[in-house]
């Protein structure tokens, strides 16, 4: 069994895409859902985990709804109101809720950097 995140558009799977490694299936709901489309991504995801990340605004809580009734065992993870849909969550927050939904194991750390900038291990020569 995998794990599947449905989200709502490109710039959201992309994103992800990002910060996940390719064991986790990221599938696009591209704006409004009708019944075709929902039993598309039923037969997509078949039997693996799958998490929910929509915007947290009006169309976004319209279409977590609607994948919620499709993926009743599905695992929500939210953005916080204010930022522009997952597309424009930072990576830290992005990360965050992802540890918390427990997918810290497929997750891609960005590079961290130092706190201190590298100082020459060279004694400087006074002239």
């Amino acid at each position: 069994m995998g794990i599947t995140i449905i989200v709502e558009g490109k710039n959201d799977k992309s994103r992800l895409r990002r910060l996940l490694t390719d064991d986790v299936a990221i599938l696009c709901t591209f704006g409004s859902l009708n019944t075709e489309k929902l039993e598309s991504l039923k037969k997509k995801v078949g039997q693996d985990e799958v998490f929910l990340f929509t915007d947290n605004d009006a169309s976004g809580k319209k279409i977590r709804g609607m994948l919620r009734d499709t993926f009743p065992d599905s695992e929500q993870i939210y953005t916080r109101r204010g930022y522009a849909g997952v597309e424009g969550t930072p990576d830290d927050y992005v990360i965050q809720q992802l540890e918390k939904a427990g997918l810290e194991a497929y997750i891609v750390y960005p590079p961290q950097e130092p706190a201190f900038p590298m100082q020459s291990s060279k004694p400087s020569v006074m002239k």
